[in-house]
């Protein structure tokens, strides 16, 4: 059966330019203000203005009146976004003005201990306070019931119907879907690629193989083998980079050369480029570079980028910085131009799995259950100014943003699922699920998205609302 995965032809904006500058009102802001005013209750507010009653769609609710919605969210035009996604100039560029007094904030989540409250709703409420940066930085983890995903209904074997506690669905939320499902790898999917412009999605698994989907049909229409486990599959301008042992593969999609690109240092981990500074996350804990001599080739020698004690995880360009996770639980900051060190960000106490940036701030994630976000001082150094729990080790992360020109974080965990956050308030919006950890993910054209989990298995999603913009 030929299944429709989309309609049109798909583009990618990761090659989208940020034209914000980094300026003393913004650098604070977005992280400071959330718990001041209206947005007091901003997790509780979110709620209520989204969520639809599912059984006034169903026609049966008989409360008059619901805490839920009884009509559809009126559907808004999209509008410029404010906030940008991955290669932000305004990270911290050269001709920054200073931040003169700076006070770095971190918010901190905790319980409202008002007694007059009941305990239900203790247990949902949230209280966003400003802490000082010199206090602790841990925020205490709200509990809420963690939504699973019913092994029985998976196998189609679940006799609890409606009253089962555990989930008959592949996602929860509103304004979520599947889309599709596309299968063929037969080991974990470690990459997923949609070139702007093209109808093709390409996938990288460590099954030795890439996979190119057609997009309109939702067909695999072309299988390559490696000789080796592919550890990562990325898009950068118009060439398509696989990372296998001592080795890049690359293929030029306007030429349709092919090339191969040599380092030794292990299993490549991560790639991105920096103008025409191709680099590579490398298993030994070095960082490789190599420049582009033509449209079709690079230079023969790498440069090391040498700092690291344990492999390179994760790589990320924002601001003519290049930013590097690693197993040994730091992320380095290197000039992109001069290939220097300059700063090594502390924190994490476990492998650093992913980073991204956002705005003029970045974000890391790690297998020690943590997000934190980073932003630079007029001094020029940079700092932890927030830090989100989670419940599980964190994966890999994705940006987008939504019909209204929010952005969304995509969270991927070892919990078998990915959180959709809204920034800067870390309010989550949803989860998509599977029944083994997904470990990849991308953005497509209005409001899709693609999951890559363990098990080989490639989910088509779609996030309601057409996005102004996305990146990953």
């Amino acid at each position: 059966m030929r299944v429709m995965i989309m309609g049109r032809t798909l583009g990618s904006s990761m090659s989208k330019k940020a034209d914000k500058r980094f300026s003393v009102k913004t650098d604070v802001s977005l992280f400071k203000r959330l718990g001041k005013g209206n947005q007091e209750n901003i997790a509780r507010n979110h709620q209520v203005q989204t969520a639809v009653c599912k059984y006034w769609l169903e026609g049966r609710c008989t409360r008059n009146p619901c805490k839920f919605l009884h009509s559809q969210p009126a559907k808004t035009s999209s509008k410029q976004s404010k906030y940008t996604w991955k290669n932000p100039v305004s990270f911290k560029s050269e001709n920054s003005p200073p931040i003169e007094n700076a006070q770095r904030t971190i918010l901190k989540n905790k319980l409202d201990c008002c007694q007059n409250q009941s305990k239900s709703t203790l247990k949902t409420q949230q209280k966003l306070t400003e802490v000082n940066v010199g206090q602790s930085k841990s925020i205490p983890k709200i509990q809420q019931k963690k939504h699973k995903l019913c092994n029985y209904w998976v196998t189609e074997s679940c006799k609890k119907g409606d009253k089962c506690e555990n989930l008959h669905s592949w996602f929860s939320g509103n304004g979520l879907s599947m889309v599709s499902r596309l299968e063929g790898h037969t080991k974990a999917v470690t990459g997923i690629a949609l070139p702007s412009g093209s109808n093709k999605l390409y996938c990288g698994s460590k099954d030795k193989s890439l996979r190119v989907w057609d997009c309109n049909s939702g067909q695999c229409g072309a299988v390559l083998d490696f000789d080796d486990e592919c550890a990562t599959l990325v898009n950068e301008g118009p060439w398509i980079f696989v990372g296998l042992r001592d080795m890049i593969k690359a293929w030029n999609l306007n030429t349709q050369h092919e090339l191969v690109i040599r380092g030794n240092g292990g299993q490549v981990n991560a790639i991105t480029m920096f103008e025409d500074i191709l680099f590579a996350g490398m298993e030994d804990g070095t960082v490789l570079s190599w420049k582009s001599t033509s449209e079709t080739s690079f230079s023969g020698e790498p440069t090391s980028l040498v700092g690291h004690t344990k492999s390179v995880l994760s790589l990320i360009v924002g601001a003519k910085r290049l930013f590097s996770g690693s197993a040994d639980q730091t992320i380095r900051v290197w000039d992109a131009e001069s290939l220097e060190c300059v700063h090594v960000l502390n924190g994490h106490t476990d492998d650093v799995t992913t980073v991204l940036c956002w705005d003029h701030y970045l974000l890391s994630g790690s297998l020690d259950k943590k997000i934190k976000v980073w932003a630079a001082t007029g001094s020029g150094n940079i700092e932890e100014v927030y830090e989100h729990d989670v419940d599980d080790g964190v994966l890999a992360f994705c940006g987008m943003h939504d019909a209204e020109a929010k952005p969304i974080l995509l969270c991927s965990c070892k919990d078998n699922g990915v959180c959709l956050y809204d920034l800067p308030s870390f309010v989550g919006r949803g989860r998509v699920l599977s029944t083994v950890d997904i470990q990849t993910t991308q953005i497509g054209h209005g409001g899709l998205f693609f999951t890559g989990d363990a098990a080989g298995l490639v989910s088509v999603w779609k996030l309601h609302g057409e996005p102004e913009c996305k990146s990953s």
